[in-house]
């Protein structure tokens, strides 16, 4: 039976003629009903041939089929296995008290009662001495409540990298304030926000405070705060009234059973919240800082590095093994510590660090001053040199009168610089250069004028750019009075404003030529496909950082590595959530001090290093200007990076993200409203990272936030080049030809200056042919009619790379 096809027409009976017009209608050859049964099951395989065709096995397929259902099967058990163990860890008897953080939406929110409320519910009324961290027999429960103070942005910074679940309290008679988009949150409360999100929000809840006792008001209010808050938090975020009791138990209850999701970043390396902060001070001059707390996420071994936020990274002289002073098992309802109990806790065990396997304390790499010395060459080698240069000694190029050996290097052979109008003249603009008989220090005959300026520019490699050396001007005079303070931020504003409207425009000095003011520069035919060696003529702090061979290759490893250690031996590691006290060894004593005072207003966290993560390296932070910030952020300028649990300063250059080029355009300064690429000298970080910038603003300030990003990559060899653009204006134009003035003031500017292409901002490009007069001026040709109105530039470049802090972390100053 034939489907769908359009027979000719056989029935010897004269065509239908339809109504419309003359074309004749065509009807299948034969219906459905009148064909016999043989064509009817002319597609059916007869009896006969089945037993002919081959099957499979079904054994074959029965086992296949099982052997899916049993992977299948295993799968899923093995996930239910992870989140059971997940789960156990999280809210087991044994596991580390849950940190709930209580944070106030606004000045007005009182978080005090609030926190008092859940100790009494959590304690069942007790009053007595209670130790950090509280344990509830009646909710199966270990909790440690803390308050975030309103109005001190590193406390509730620090305060959210612990917080296993933060509490956002809200008070529903709040009253708008002046300036904020929602009723209930004043500006610090969504600085905070933001704060938090950039860091991985753990999870969360809202309390709802100070609801009307009158049940049709109390849901009114309810709703209303509701639909003013819901878009500020997770979709999985839940509203719960918190003002009886009853409300607070049944939240409890909840909690009690919920599955917690931190971030991924807190998962990779063990933390601690210190509890106790003390110090024992040795002959050395320094001493040893002693940290008790609940160790979490991963086991922590005695040969590993620790970092303690804003003081730096040690190494460790022990590790103590304590009783668990709050445990759910050992002790009866209402029954809690002394003062005298939490001061003299039972050691259980000691760790001491083996030698041979401890983690070095290896922060800069030592140079070797004699490590680029000049070694005598191999007869292979000369005889290979020789090879080459007679390969080259019959290659020559036309090069413009007046360039040195060291610009024809740049110069491509198929570029625009060889004479190509008529009326250039070889013997008066153009020589000939032999590329065989380079010489760097000079030119033979007439290049007498290039080997006077090649003996300059030699020395002149330490002659710095103005901007680059006046970045930090004011950061590095201490001295200054308030007047002068004011016209440097006056002067640093100006200057902000100006590169947003003419970005990287500069104007050659009057006083000094451009080959010297620019000696660093080079031009390039094509920013993104033009070469740039990441090896050429690296800065000194090259010497002390570190690289990687393969990053990729070498991140899997440092976390298979501390994989590994977590079923390593009880001898070198402590499991987490256990209790136990660090001793810090060769900490100064004025970083310890600190520590100890600081850590009765907020957490002190000590968390472990992966296998490399002490040592210096260049690196990428992908990084946004925060909304709050209005003041300019200049390259170079000192900042506090804090990345993950780690803090240390840094000085950083910014740069584009370009996705197509191996090459990034550098940024004068931090413009808001785009994500741009920030690379500092720092200790390398394994991603992923959240990153919070904050920036100092004196010793009477505290730090205000600038910036918030995330780590992208640890890479030496990124190239970040910072542009300039010389600019100049038509005098007079003849067609495709232009006489331009004030891109240079001598005519040696113009002739060093020459095989490098200018283009107008009208989109027109072109080349320097010869200098005219003795002012500067010069005579250019572009591949269209240039007009009047129009600017000629010329764009050049000099790789830019961070600049060294004097400090590595906030509290070493």
């Amino acid at each position: 039976m034939r489907l769908g096809f359009i027979a000719p027409q056989t029935s010897s009976s004269p065509p239908t003629t339809m109504a419309g017009g003359s074309r004749a209608q065509v009807n299948k050859s034969h219906k459905t009903r009148f064909a016999s049964k043989s064509s009817r099951n002319i597609h059916k395989t007869s009896v006969k041939d089945k037993s002919k065709i081959s099957k499979p096995d079904r054994n074959a397929v029965k086992g296949a089929r099982a052997a899916r259902l049993q992977r299948n099967k295993m799968i899923r058990e093995q996930k239910r296995a992870t989140l059971l163990k997940e789960k156990r860890a999280s809210s087991g008897t044994t596991s580390a008290p849950r940190v709930i953080v209580l944070f106030a939406l606004s000045a007005s929110t009182n978080v005090s009662s609030l926190a008092e409320d859940l100790l009494a519910l959590l304690s069942n009324e007790n009053k007595g001495t209670l130790f950090p961290a509280v344990a509830s027999p009646e909710y199966r429960l270990r909790a440690t409540v803390l308050q975030a103070p309103h109005g001190d942005l590193m406390a509730c910074m620090e305060m959210a990298k612990m917080a296993d679940l933060i509490v956002f309290v809200a008070s529903a008679n709040c009253s708008s304030e002046h300036g904020s988009s929602n009723n209930y949150i004043d500006e610090f409360g969504s600085q905070c926000l933001s704060v938090f999100r950039s860091l991985g929000l753990p999870s969360t809840a809202v309390f709802l405070r100070d609801l009307p006792s009158d049940l049709k008001r109390r849901n009114d209010l309810k709703k209303t705060c509701i639909s003013s808050l819901s878009s500020e938090f997770p979709e999985d975020c839940k509203f719960y009234p918190a003002d009886t009791k009853d409300d607070l138990h049944k939240f409890m209850f909840l909690f009690k059973e919920q599955r917690l999701t931190i971030p991924h970043w807190r998962t990779q390396r063990p933390y601690l919240m210190a509890h106790k902060v003390d110090m024992v001070a040795d002959e050395s001059g320094k001493c040893t800082l002693r940290i008790t707390g609940y160790l979490r996420a991963r086991n922590l071994s005695v040969n590993q590095l620790v970092h303690v936020s804003g003081a730096g990274d040690f190494q460790l002289g022990k590790i103590e093994l304590l009783k668990d002073p709050c445990s759910l098992n050992d002790r009866k309802e209402g029954d809690f510590m002394d003062a005298d109990e939490v001061n003299d806790i039972q050691v259980i065990k000691t760790l001491l660090p083996d030698p041979m396997k401890q983690e070095p304390l290896l922060v800069e790499n030592i140079p070797d001053p004699l490590e680029g010395e000049q070694t005598w060459p191999t007869e292979a080698e000369m005889e290979e040199a020789d090879r080459l240069h007679k390969e080259k000694k019959h290659k020559k190029r036309s090069l413009p009168w007046g360039t040195s050996e060291y610009q024809a290097a740049w110069i491509v052979d198929d570029s625009d610089v060889s004479g190509t109008d008529s009326d250039d003249d070889g013997s008066e603009n153009g020589m000939v250069v032999d590329e065989g008989e380079h010489d760097f220090n000079g030119q033979s005959d007439g290049g007498k004028f290039d080997h006077e300026f090649d003996q300059a520019s030699l020395k002149l490699r330490d002659y710095s750019d103005e901007e680059t050396e006046a970045d930090s001007m004011m950061m590095d005079n201490e001295n200054l009075t308030k007047e002068q303070i004011e016209e440097d931020l006056r002067k640093i504003k100006e200057a902000h404003a100006e590169d947003e409207e003419f970005p990287d425009e500069v104007d050659a000095p009057v006083d000094v030529p451009a080959r010297k003011r620019f000696a660093k520069y080079r031009g390039l035919k094509s920013f993104r496909t033009s070469s740039w060696d990441p090896k050429e003529s690296l800065p000194p702090e090259y010497a002390r950082i570190f690289a990687f061979d393969n990053f990729t290759r070498t991140h899997k490893h440092v976390l298979s590595k501390a994989r590994d250690m977590e079923q390593g031996s009880s001898d070198e590691c402590v499991l987490a959530n256990s209790y136990v006290a660090l001793h810090i060894r060769e900490v100064p004593i004025h970083i310890a001090s600190k520590l100890c005072v600081l850590g009765k207003t907020m957490p002190v966290i000590a968390c472990g290093l992966l296998q490399h993560e002490s040592k210096i390296s260049v690196l990428h932070f992908r990084i946004k200007k925060h909304e709050t910030y209005s003041e300019p952020i200049k390259a170079k300028e000192e900042l506090i990076f804090h990345v993950g649990f780690r803090q240390f300063i840094a000085r950083p250059t910014f740069a584009s993200d370009n996705f197509n080029s191996d090459k990034h355009k550098m940024e004068r300064f931090l413009h808001e409203g785009r994500f741009s690429i920030a690379s500092v000298y720092a200790p390398i970080s394994f991603p992923p990272l959240p990153l919070i910038v904050l920036k100092s603003r004196g010793d009477s300030l505290a730090p205000a936030l600038a910036a918030v990003g995330s780590l992208k990559s640890i890479d030496p060899d990124k190239i970040i080049l910072k542009k300039i653009i010389l600019t100049g204006y038509p005098q007079r134009v003849s067609k495709s030809k232009a006489a331009v003035r004030y891109m240079f003031h001598n005519p040696e500017d113009v002739k060093w200056f020459k095989p490098v292409e200018v283009w107008t901002k009208l989109g027109r490009r072109g080349r320097i042919k010869e200098p005219v007069g003795t002012h500067g001026a010069m005579k250019c040709i572009l591949n269209g009619v240039l007009q009047q109105n129009d600017t000629v530039c010329m764009s050049l470049f000099k790789r830019s790379y961070p600049k060294w802090p004097e400090h590595w972390f906030p509290m070493s100053t």
